[in-house]
């Protein structure tokens, strides 16, 4: 049995001209992307798929070119929220086409294309051993996705991240190596436990990738009934932590906005409410950040629709 030091370069299997033609593949797709925002939360249930969602629609309203790619693959929900669940991805002659929710965001989710009531598989080569082929499949997926699909020319593509401070590292691995380097929202809710793990992956992301801020969600619970938004936390539950990074926003919960979820009916463009202002907000200050980094294209002109 060959140990790994015994081979020479790639062994023969051209696995590095291989992965040099999907880099390629990728880099040409994303050609007319100008910025890649990964949405992670290292902690699950905090919202960060909702937030996603309803932050694509705010960048909509302000004129600019969305698309989102769900990377939960075993645990989308973007295809049922943005309501392009029964809606099909089209193969082209050269790449697919997406679906698009009602307000014209571009959605690619598993959740299109697998029932509900089913899991991804990836078939393991030793039985009993799909953890040790499971993320090497998963990205070998992520990256068929990126450089099949006719993402056209877009202001923002946004990346829902499966939860796991482990996992928002691995992206920032993969991502990295992509002409259109990403950069990293954080979301979080006022509880002490979900700022730590957020910390956690704060400090795990590497000098080289760029975490623009984080999202504070469910920061309170909007009442319809008495146009407030009142406590959802006990109080000082949500003591500051200092997490090195900006806050670009606070959103409250707001029970209409799950239950549009579930119906998949997103929230209206420019709706008035302290939810819509504080998405709006959120918008603004992400396109701020994204406007104040050297290295990409600025927003200060929102293209049309």
């Amino acid at each position: 049995m060959k140990r790994y030091h015994d081979i020479a370069g790639d062994g023969g299997s051209d696995v590095l001209a291989q992965v040099a033609g999907q880099r390629a593949r990728i880099d040409e797709a994303l050609a007319g992307v100008r910025h890649v925002v990964a949405v992670g939360s290292g902690k699950g249930g905090v919202g960060k798929s909702t937030l996603t969602l309803h932050l694509a629609g705010a960048l909509r309203a302000r004129g600019l070119r969305i698309a989102i790619l769900d990377a939960d693959f075993n645990g989308p929900s973007q295809a049922r929220m943005a309501g392009v669940q029964d809606k099909p991805i089209v193969p082209g002659s050269a790449r697919m086409s997406l679906p698009r929710t009602s307000n014209g965001i571009a959605v690619f989710s598993m959740g299109s294309l697998i029932p509900e009531s089913d899991a991804l598989d990836f078939e393991s080569a030793a039985d009993g051993e799909s953890q040790t082929w499971r993320a090497t499949r998963e990205f070998a997926l992520l990256g068929e996705i990126l450089g099949s699909v006719d993402w056209g020319a877009l202001d923002v593509l946004l990346f829902d991240l499966p939860p796991g401070a482990e996992r928002t590292v691995q992206y920032a691995d993969y991502l990295g190596r992509c002409r259109t380097r990403p950069a990293f929202l954080l979301v979080t809710i006022p509880s002490e436990v979900a700022r730590g793990v957020v910390a956690r992956s704060v400090a795990a992301l590497s000098p080289g990738n760029r975490p623009l801020g984080y999202v504070e969600n469910m920061s309170g619970y909007y009442c319809r009934d008495c146009n407030a938004v009142r406590p959802l936390f006990p109080e000082g539950s949500g003591s500051p932590r200092d997490l090195g990074i900006p806050c670009l926003g606070s959103v409250p919960f707001d029970p209409d906005l799950a239950r549009r979820c579930d119906i998949g009916s997103p929230l209206p463009e420019n709706a008035d409410t302290p939810v819509g202002r504080a998405l709006d907000d959120v918008a603004r200050r992400l396109l701020e950040s994204l406007e104040r980094d050297p290295s990409t294209p600025n927003l200060q002109h929102p293209t049309p629709r």
